[in-house]
């Protein structure tokens, strides 16, 4: 159990409130007093409760954001940019602002106490890239006002808002159904990727039938393997009619093997894949989306926070943001009925 302010005026013969003076450094407490108190409080090990001196004052205004910023990320992670856009605006509107710490989740867990005992914000929104199980342990002991965007691969009492990447699939796959397509390939991330197979999941639960051998391919979420998957793809015997590719730099690298192979997108073979950024406007045909609303997720995040500022005690485990089908060029082919 944590040493309180209590235990320190007690072992020192002195009130909290001379306590919190010698913390504070009060010019009206005695200098034999100071050093009885600060020896007992090095003594026992004591850790002010920043935060709780910082209400005692007055609120920060001020909400952490935490998340991986590694470099390249603009490129490899453009949601990250769209929650916080929409997670400031969120605050903004009450009067608070945003702070943004670059951390990974053994950082995250080697001061996990100094950041959760802010003087300087007042909750955080915690990006799921860094919340290990250890992460989430420390999370669910903690009073300290939190949410995670994302919601973590393992079971978990934590307080988390995010999209439902289930859905999403199920709608990309019920489109290419009903414009005729039967064939359907999947060409996903990482075989750790959630995201990619949450998605995966609901495209096989709206399909309903069992899946041709090789029609799910894994790999990186790079353009290389997008144009690597679709020409084992196209080796197969009976190739696929559709492609939903699990992220835009798959679909970028399974159209160009598409060119390169002389199909026709959508009358040969339609191609469909999920976000509206960064290429699925610019790509030739533009491709069809499932489009999820990321700003308006950051948005929902922020107001969660803002509740759980007032009463830290309130959990909240939901999807938020549905998704929804934005149709281009990509899939619009004759309908096959």
């Amino acid at each position: 159990m944590s040493v309180t302010i209590r235990d320190v005026a007690a072992a020192a013969g002195v009130s909290t409130a001379t306590v919190s003076k010698v913390i504070n450094h009060s010019p009206t407490i005695s200098q034999e007093t100071v050093e009885r108190v600060q020896e007992v409080i090095h003594q026992m090990g004591y850790r002010p409760n920043k935060r709780a001196q910082s209400f005692a004052r007055r609120a920060t205004k001020n909400v952490l954001f935490l998340s991986e910023l590694e470099h390249g990320v603009g490129f490899e992670n453009p949601h990250l940019f769209e929650m916080l856009a929409g997670a400031e605006a969120a605050l903004a509107r009450k009067d608070y602002g945003l702070l943004i710490k670059r951390i990974n989740s053994r950082e995250l867990v080697n001061s996990f106490a100094d950041i959760m005992d802010s003087e300087y914000v007042d909750g955080a929104i915690v990006h799921a890239s860094v919340v290990s199980k250890e992460v989430a342990a420390l999370l669910t002991d903690t009073s300290f006002p939190y949410v995670v965007v994302g919601m973590p691969d393992f079971a978990n009492r934590l307080c988390w808002i995010d999209t439902n990447n289930n859905v999403a699939g199920q709608i990309a796959a019920s489109h290419l159904r009903k414009k005729g397509y039967e064939r359907i390939a999947y060409i996903g991330g990482p075989k750790e990727d959630t995201i990619s197979l949450h998605r995966l999941d609901g495209v096989l639960d709206s399909l309903g039938t069992t899946v041709p051998t090789g029609y799910i391919r894994h790999g990186a979420p790079s353009s290389e393997t997008g144009f690597r998957c679709t020409m084992e793809l196209l080796a197969l015997g009976e190739k696929p009619q559709a492609i939903i590719c699990a992220n835009q730099y798959l679909a970028f690298g399974c159209v160009e093997a598409l060119k390169r192979s002389g199909i026709a997108i959508p009358r040969q073979m339609a191609v469909l894949t999920f976000d509206d950024f960064p290429f699925s406007k610019v790509i030739d045909p533009p491709l069809t989306v499932v489009n999820l609303d990321m700003y308006d997720m950051g948005e929902q995040a922020a107001k969660i926070m803002l509740r759980r500022i007032k009463n830290p005690q309130l959990l909240v485990q939901s999807y938020t943001t549905l998704p929804s089908l934005i149709e281009r060029e990509s899939t619009k082919g004759d309908e096959r009925g």
